[in-house]
């Protein structure tokens, strides 16, 4: 509603016709749609093609490198056995089998070598890329913004090396953003129903709202986020951070439609199925990708009642077996704590890794050639580029900013994927902690630059001058970051370079 006030006179309340609070509810589209896709086409393309150039190379010796060397072993298990691993090798087995039954695929299609396993990591990444693009199109309602939050992704060295290694944080990387253009989507279909209400003049029918009705992109979200923990259970914080946003932008929905009670009728009418769309949801198909272990008779810990564990009759043998190996790799992690006599020379802690001041070495070999010079080596290191990952404290304050002080609905989603990733790691700070654990980080940094970029390049409605300054000023910043990445590329991929090369890409003391 909007109050007049004129000189000496109480002021009037106006309501707002319907038809705009329709309107602001459900927008028309902006951009052209085939052009649109056309872009997100290309950029895609460009990733996949920097993803899989030469993924296959290098190895340690025909062997896998880093922490290939668990995850390879275990694919190949999977592959052999249709879904399920046999043998723990390394004691136990820590992680649920989604990844591995995924790069079980690139392992089938291209056999037991670099690049069979690490096809469907390359794979998951250039996904990833094409997933950023379009949440940043819905976000930004911008072809520009959408396709230069893809070149940022494929520039970003973080993204590029985990999408290259036969490793289980890229996917969950991919689940999670995944989820997140779900939601997105989801509010906008919420929006739109909202918006025939309005209408058609039953909104308020109720003091809290009418019913949504069946919210397929929520039920989407909860099947990413479901895969999510079949990667890691890390993806729990996600479900929890993403069901509570979505309740907190149906409440907002609901306001914004002028219902008496916007807030309770979230409550009251979306909490129960968000419920169900992101933990009942989830749930079941976190327990789907045990399938095959639960109809295995030589899966790990599968026969374990009525031997290690007591029998309970009225409860399932296979839920025993599967509860009793949660307990175990949940002990596992909780004691997995850094030791003061043993700590690993590339450990890092959370409060390290927004900028990336604690990157990781993955693979070093001085005995290479092909660098032109006498002496050659070859190295892999994490690394986050720095023209991007040394902006996350600026714009995360000014993603703080826009969502305390203009209750933007776009920054705030965004940051609640970032803070998913980070936060929860501040709980148990004595535990062994990567920088590889930034993965799934990564895509919501860019979208909080890529918002921030919209900022700098202006509206459309903005002068000529005014656009032209903005768009010159982006340029030179897009430029900055891939001539940052182009400059990593050999570090990122393991090339041969000279020994002084490598020296010059040490940027920090902490890099080495």
């Amino acid at each position: 509603m909007t109050v007049l006030v004129q000189p000496g006179e109480a002021p009037v309340v106006v309501e707002e016709p319907p038809t705009d609070r329709a309107a602001v509810l459900d927008p028309p589209p902006s951009g052209d749609r085939m052009r649109g896709w056309l872009m997100t086409a290309v950029v895609t393309l460009i990733g996949a093609v920097v993803r899989f150039w030469n993924v296959g190379y290098p190895t340690d010796k025909g062997t896998p490198i880093f922490d290939e060397k668990h995850y390879v072993p275990q694919t190949a298990q999977v592959l052999r056995n249709g879904g399920y691993e046999d043998n723990p090798g390394y004691e136990l087995i820590v992680h649920p089998p989604l990844a591995k039954q995924l790069m079980a695929i690139g392992q089938e299609l291209f056999g037991y070598d670099g690049i069979g396993w690490r096809f469907a990591s390359a794979l998951a990444g250039a996904i990833t890329i094409l997933l950023i693009v379009r949440i940043a199109r819905r976000l930004t309602r911008s072809d520009l913004l959408g396709a230069l939050a893809g070149i940022l992704l494929i520039a970003d060295g973080v993204s590029h090396v985990q999408s290259r290694m036969g490793m289980l944080d890229i996917f969950i990387a991919l689940f999670v953003v995944a989820a997140f253009g779900c939601l997105v989507a989801d509010r906008e279909q919420m929006r739109a129903r909202l918006a025939v209400a309005v209408r058609e003049g039953f909104i308020n029918n109720s003091a809290f709202g009418p019913w949504i009705g069946f919210r397929w992109w929520r039920f989407g979200a909860g099947v990413m986020l479901g895969a999510a923990c079949g990667i890691k259970w890390s993806g729990i914080w996600y479900i929890a951070a993403f069901g509570l946003l979505t309740v907190i932008w149906s409440a907002l929905a609901r306001r914004a439609a002028g219902v008496e009670e916007p807030w309770l009728g979230a409550l009251v009418k979306d909490v129960l199925p968000s419920l169900g769309g992101l933990v009942a949801v989830p749930v079941l198909v976190y327990v789907a990708t045990w399938f095959p272990w639960m109809a295995s008779e030589t899966g790990i810990d599968r026969h374990v009642v009525g031997g290690k564990v007591q029998d309970i009759s009225y409860i399932p043998d296979v839920l025993q077996s599967l509860w009793y190996n949660a307990k175990n790799v949940y002990k596992f992690h909780v004691e997995l704590v850094t030791s003061e006599t043993n700590r690993h020379p590339w450990e890092s802690k959370p409060w390290t890794w927004p900028m990336g001041l604690r990157p990781m070495l993955y693979y070093y070999d001085n005995s290479v050639t092909g660098c032109g010079a006498a002496s050659c080596l070859g190295a892999i290191m994490l690394i986050g580029t720095p023209a991007m990952w040394w902006l996350a404290f600026p714009v995360i304050g000014w993603a703080l900013y826009r969502t305390i002080g203009r209750m933007d609905w776009r920054y705030a989603g965004v940051l609640v994927g970032y803070a998913a990733g980070l936060l929860p790691w501040f709980l148990n700070l004595d535990r062994q902690m990567y920088f590889f654990y930034v993965t799934p980080m990564a895509p919501f940094l860019v979208l909080l630059i890529v918002l921030a970029l919209g900022e700098i390049l202006g509206r459309r409605t903005a002068g000529s001058e005014r656009r032209g300054t903005g768009l010159l000023v982006v340029a030179l910043y897009v430029g900055i970051v891939v001539a940052n990445f182009v400059w990593l590329w050999p570090i990122l991929n393991g090339n041969p370079i000279t020994p002084e090369m490598w020296q010059q890409q040490l940027w920090l003391p902490s890099w080495r």
